[in-house]
């Protein structure tokens, strides 16, 4: 029998006990939208010629991931742990850089592959651009790519008639995985240190969704900046609220966040190499079930599977929080847009230039009148602002000084380190001052009859910072 303690030290084990190493290191992941400019689906073929293309250039690089068809979907380098794939599906490419010590070295190696990926793809009419949500959507070919981890996925985010009776409404997108892009972020946390990031970055939030927001569903909802928000919280990964969005409570310590973890669902466990899908239900749940019924993709179809709960299925947790511990002993931040690629390594300097400066954070936070202190959680906070215009309380000039003080702040810690990163920051004071960001501008440039694949240029540009 997996008693309740069982699964806290397991949690314990998995999420906490990583953050006892002391380390300090950064990675970055940027997920980016392939467009084919003959407004045709993405042509995978092409996807996987540069796929080869990209190994035999930079031929550090291994194969990391094989499709069911024999296709290569990821790549890697075993000596930086850089990593080129596919998510969700090949209309969707990311760069997962591999831990480093400074942004400089990030973006010097993401320049460089960026740059071959995409001068590949045009000599076949197809480019990327730096969209949080791919604005040729309505063209592409929606299949997940074929292997275990994807097919499953996309399996479980369909699977809406198998909740009845819950308080929400799901969208029209399950294969949103397929067309959304973020930019995440990944730090080294220590210990004492977790409870305190966890509920002083949850607060910024609404000021995140200001600076970064760059996911307008183009065509279809005009009015949001960053509609990836919505993708996640009415899908089925938001049947059970915890396991997305912003952490509305303000942790007391390490078991008041341990009590959050249980609070968490599970919907899918591995056995013997193979993905068990099931309802998603309470982890606490789950641990106190004989046998769970779930399905398993099997020469083409799935079939109906018993399962018995092991203590190591928590492995298989997988929330996706704004801000989740890992199991590397890392706090992964995910809540921001692909950002113009020119502009990438603003969000890494954002948060890495935050990370030492957490009581100087949390006293603007908490003394702020601007958009705190007005009956609203954080995560009403975001939800407001990330409309494209501002609700009435708040002041327009008044909001763009408390971000120039958060950025301010950022750009100091960054100073401290003495590397000179705060210069990846300056297109959010661009921002600031023009009290905009990119998904705002291009709600603006579309109403003013600017030309979509011009956008689509523009927000694929990568300016090189020696």
């Amino acid at each position: 029998m997996i008693t309740r303690q069982m699964v806290k030290n397991k949690l314990y084990e998995e999420f906490i006990k990583p953050t006892c190493k002391k380390k300090n290191y950064i990675g970055v992941e940027i997920e980016i939208p392939i467009i084919n400019l003959e407004k045709q689906p993405v042509n995978f073929d092409i996807v996987h010629k540069i796929t080869d293309k990209f190994k035999k250039q930079f031929n550090d690089f291994k194969k990391d991931g094989v499709d069911y068809e024999g296709n290569t979907f990821s790549l890697k380098n075993p000596k930086n742990e850089d990593i080129v794939c596919y998510d969700c599906s090949y209309n969707n490419i990311e760069f997962a850089m591999g831990r480093e010590k400074d942004l400089f070295a990030i973006n010097n190696r993401f320049s460089e592959y960026y740059t071959f990926v995409k001068e590949s793809f045009e000599e076949y009419n197809h480019t990327l651009t730096g969209m949080g949500i791919n604005p040729y959507r309505k063209y592409n070919t929606y299949e997940p790519i074929p292997s275990e981890r994807y097919l499953m996925l996309y399996h479980h985010l369909k699977s809406v008639k198998n909740y009845e009776n819950i308080p929400m409404c799901f969208h029209n997108y399950p294969e949103y995985g397929m067309f959304s892009s973020a930019s995440q972020v990944q730090l080294d946390v220590y210990k004492e240190d977790i409870v305190k990031t966890i509920n002083v970055f949850s607060k910024l939030e609404p000021v995140k969704a200001l600076l970064f927001s760059n996911s307008v569903l183009f065509e279809a909802d005009e009015h949001l900046t960053c509609f990836r928000d919505n993708l996640w919280e009415y899908s089925t990964h938001g049947v059970n609220p915890h396991n997305i969005g912003v952490y509305d409570v303000n942790f007391k310590d390490i078991n008041d966040l341990q009590a959050y973890f249980e609070s968490l669902n599970i919907y899918c466990v591995m056995r013997n190499g193979s993905y068990i899908n099931f309802k998603s239900m309470n982890i606490l749940d789950y641990f106190k079930k004989d046998s769970v019924c779930g399905e398993i993709y099997s020469n083409g179809k799935y079939e109906k599977i018993n399962i018995k709960p092991s203590i190591n299925d928590i492995k298989y947790l997988r929330p996706f929080k704004f801000i989740n511990l890992t199991f590397r002993g890392t706090v992964e931040f995910r809540s921001i847009c692909t950002q113009p690629i020119r502009d990438s390594m603003s969000v890494g300097a954002f948060h890495l230039g935050l990370k030492d400066q957490l009581d100087e954070l949390e006293n603007i936070i908490e003394n702020d009148e601007v958009i705190y202190h007005k009956g609203y959680t954080a995560g009403e906070l975001r939800k407001l602002l990330i409309q494209d215009e501002l609700p009435s309380f708040v002041d327009k000039r008044e909001i763009c000084l408390l971000s120039k003080e958060i950025v301010d702040l950022a750009s100091y810690g960054l100073e401290e380190r003495g590397i000179g990163e705060e210069i990846f920051l300056k297109p959010l004071y661009d921002r600031i001052s023009k009290h905009t960001n990119p998904g705002k501008d291009f709600i603006t440039s579309i109403h003013n009859g600017v030309n979509i694949e011009k956008l689509i240029d523009d927000y694929g540009k990568l300016d090189i910072i020696i």
